[in-house]
């Protein structure tokens, strides 16, 4: 199956490509590349980079974590590079569950887009969360839930009112962050070479903390490799591009550029900033605890680090928030566009809102908000582990679709030199691709941290083709024996 049949909201290719105000399905085409890099930038720059880069280092040693970053940018590249082409191709709303549906079977897309979906609620509770606990540093009389509130409700009205408004939010968010790791990597790199006129006491010189006492991988390369797994899971969010691609302008010119800067910005920023922290904090102190951001920066003498980065940690959650709202309401959209939801979630508002969609998906963040705080040791847990499985989960779906979607398209008679855009070194790249993420998956179930992952994701999307076959399955193959 190939995806050389699409549906009405694949329809219109040429007049899509042209980047008209309107996509085929009634979403609005109103956003530029600039709105995309910083989409896919503030879904990915959050408390993976800020927070947990900590315990990446005391894990896989200095060297180790910035070799396990290096990895993960290389698996995004080959991802988004399959992503790239399938967007060009059929820009559509909620795009690598209609792959997934075309390419592998319908039911592969609706397992992949729960599972999507799911990732970015059970996100949505835990950004608010976090995020409410850090503003008690500032307001410690103000309960947490009162914040949750006020984040939740900021959030759903700039998702409400417009796909633009929402990008230009997106934007704005994602730039605090960026500000953030390029003052890093610029200041604490000048730091290495000798100019910290501010820093008191011995500051160390590049190179320095990377020879341990106990060698280059303290812990073994067993070590990189469990970090590896956590590192891809903090490179998630590139694949929003793809989700925000139906409703992007002139998408044959923006999907591509914003799919190379992505690509080779997280490149710079995260590998740059993994580097900076582990040559400036021996890797036997560094605090799971406390940001290596604010760590850095206090090193370096900057006056009120702990406040500035308090805020840039904030709005990296609120960001990454912002992201999953938005990415949520357009897969409920995408599912009923197919006939695999309730088909009251395709209603649009008059500025191209699906707006029942995007109010149910709220309603599922604040849902999983509630389980982190009532029962956290179980429902919260389950939910959890089935959004970390997700990540790899998708990834393998994109390029399974980008594999199978090519060898149609050429076995059709197709010239792939007409392709807008097209993933280079075909087939090696979906193929690697695919193998690094069944490694990573087999990988958790050696690490007794990630290892629910796989008991209760496994069995989640057996529930989901479960689901189908029995929803939509059957009814299919009636109405084809009804048609012979």
């Amino acid at each position: 199956m190939g995806l050389s049949s699409p549906t009405k909201a694949e329809a219109s290719a040429t007049e899509a490509q042209s980047g008209t105000a309107a996509s085929p399905s009634g979403l609005r085409r109103s956003m530029e590349a600039r709105h995309l890099v910083m989409i896919a930038m503030g879904g990915v720059i959050g408390s993976g980079l800020f927070v947990s880069s900590g315990y990446t280092i005391a894990t896989a040693g200095p060297l180790g974590a910035v070799l396990a970053f290096l990895i993960g940018a290389v698996v995004v590249y080959l991802v988004m590079a399959c992503l790239g082409e399938l967007a060009v191709a059929f820009p559509v709303s909620g795009a690598f569950h209609i792959y997934a549906a075309r390419t592998i079977g319908p039911a592969t897309g609706f397992a992949t887009a729960w599972l999507y979906w799911l990732c970015w609620a059970v996100a949505l509770g835990s950004e608010f969360t976090a995020a409410g606990l850090l503003m008690q540093r500032w307001f410690p009389g103000v309960d947490v839930w009162i914040w949750c509130f006020i984040f939740a409700t900021v959030l759903f009205t700039l998702n409400a009112i417009s796909s633009r408004v929402f990008g230009e939010s997106e934007f704005w968010f994602a730039l605090i962050k960026v500000a953030a790791v390029v003052g890093l990597i610029i200041l604490g790199g000048a730091a290495l070479a000798g100019f910290h006129p501010l820093a008191s006491g011995d500051y160390p010189s590049f190179g320095s903390n990377f020879s341990t006492p106990d060698g280059l991988f303290p812990n073994g390369f067993t070590g990189v490799f469990v970090t590896c797994l956590a590192v891809f899971y903090a490179f998630s969010g590139s694949e929003l591009i793809g989700v925000a691609a139906g409703e992007t302008a002139n998408p044959g010119a923006n999907i591509p550029k914003a799919m190379r800067t992505t690509v080779i910005r997280l490149m710079i920023f995260f590998v740059g900033a993994i580097t900076v922290i582990a040559a400036t904090i021996p890797y036997e102190k560094v605090s799971v605890d406390e940001s290596p951001f604010v760590t850095v920066f206090s090193m370096l003498g900057i006056p009120y680090a702990a406040d500035i980065m308090n805020f840039v940690i904030i709005t990296a959650l609120l960001s990454a928030g912002n992201c999953g709202l938005f990415s949520c309401a357009r897969m409920l959209f995408s599912l009923a566009d197919e006939g695999h939801a309730p088909q009251v979630f395709k209603k649009l508002t008059k500025r191209g809102i699906p707006m029942v969609a995007l109010c149910v998906s709220m309603l599922g963040g604040l849902a999983s908000l509630i389980s982190s705080v009532v029962a956290p040791a179980t429902v919260y847990l389950v939910l959890v582990s089935v959004a970390g499985f997700a990540t790899v989960g998708v990834w393998m779906s994109i390029v399974a679709s980008h594999f199978i979607y090519r060898r149609t398209f050429v076995r059709n008679g197709g010239d792939v030199n007409t392709l807008p855009y097209k993933a280079p070194l075909f087939p090696l790249v979906p193929i690697l691709a695919f193998a690094l993420c069944v490694v990573s998956l087999i990988g958790i179930a050696f690490d007794p941290n990630q290892v629910a992952a796989l008991l209760f994701g496994v069995p989640f999307v057996g529930a989901c083709y479960a689901f189908f076959y029995f929803k939509y399955g059957r009814r299919r193959s009636l109405k084809k024996a009804l048609d012979a």
